[in-house]
């Protein structure tokens, strides 16, 4: 199954539209392109679900003991500066940039984007659509993030204004100077 993407040409959302929107229907996991389209992504089945709770696990114990900023879920959505509205498998954002966004802001959908982020597809994922929401996510300005793919044992290393580097897995990666100190091993 994959996404399902509704473009509704007469109707545009604004974010607090979306954000009722998204609350109204807790059943749901949407998301919203820069084009306005509503995309309604599918749940993913067990092995996707736990490999992205390990990959939060690993994240969370890193930033606990270092205090440099914040852990999100899959559930989060940022409100992007392109006008989309996404939802990264996990993500992180330096503490001082997220305490600068005031409490309705930070209680709701963010405004910020990410520092780093992990997408990890699932049986359920288009390859083509993640690979252009990682492109999205580098042009609007996360600093490293990774395209994890375990059906062709690979994963890409997106950078801040550079190419794309593709890793096989197993692979050792690092959270660079965005997390510094952070090591994670994929695809064991």
């Amino acid at each position: 199954m994959k996404p399902l993407q509704l473009k509704l040409d007469r109707v545009e959302f604004t974010d607090e539209q979306f954000y009722q929107l998204c609350c109204n229907h807790d059943e749901l996991r949407f998301e919203r392109s820069p084009q306005g389209d509503l995309i309604i992504m599918p749940p993913v089945g067990g092995d996707s679900g736990n490999r992205e709770a390990e990959f939060i696990a690993d994240l969370v114990i890193w930033n606990r003991q270092t205090g440099l900023g914040y852990v999100f879920s899959s559930s989060t959505i940022f409100r992007l500066p392109n006008g989309a509205s996404r939802s990264p498998d996990v993500a992180w954002v330096q503490r001082e940039r997220y305490l600068r966004l005031t409490p309705e802001e930070r209680r709701k959908f963010p405004p910020i984007v990410p520092d780093f982020l992990i997408e990890l597809r699932s049986a359920t994922d288009s390859w083509e659509m993640l690979r252009a929401k990682m492109r999205e996510y580098q042009e609007v300005g996360v600093r490293l993030g990774w395209l994890i793919n375990p059906q062709q044992q690979q994963v890409e290393i997106y950078r801040l204004q550079e190419a794309v580097e593709v890793r096989d897995l197993p692979a050792d990666v690092s959270g660079e100077g965005v997390l510094p100190g952070f090591e994670l091993r994929i695809g064991d």
